[in-house]
């Protein structure tokens, strides 16, 4: 599944999803990650109200099934999960190598219904009475 972090400097989940100058993109499994691109946005990036910004952001993540952000707005939160990504708004400057960490040893383990639903994004949903 591939995860996307709100960056300014490629290495720390750092900034707000409609400031922020890149979006770093990894793809992630139980056994391990792997760095798939990032994208660099320029401009007024902090201009409140110009929700014009967020759509390049959002095209870069529609494949994406989790998006970490240092903070989000109303509207950027809304137009994320809409596109059936989950934010996570980290609570102070963490390591992207961390957290991808934390999230594969959660991977291995079971997974909470909202990440297993994440993973599933993308496929074709079956249902078996057996679950």
């Amino acid at each position: 599944m591939k995860i996307a972090f709100a960056t300014q400097d490629l290495k720390r989940v750092d900034a707000h999803f409609g400031w922020a100058k890149n979006i770093a993109i990894y793809e992630i499994g139980p056994e391990g990650h792997h760095f798939v691109e990032a994208v660099q946005f320029d401009g007024d990036l902090k201009e409140d109200g110009n929700e014009d910004k967020l759509a390049p952001k959002l095209e870069t993540i529609k494949d994406c099934a989790i998006l970490y952000v240092a903070a989000i707005g109303g509207s950027g939160a809304a137009r994320v999960v809409a596109s059936n990504i989950h934010p996570m708004k980290v609570n102070q400057p963490e390591e992207i190598v961390d957290l991808l960490g934390k999230l594969q040893e959660v991977l291995r383990g079971t997974p909470p219904p909202w990440l297993r639903k994440a993973l599933a994004k993308g496929q074709e949903r079956t249902l078996s009475f057996d679950d």
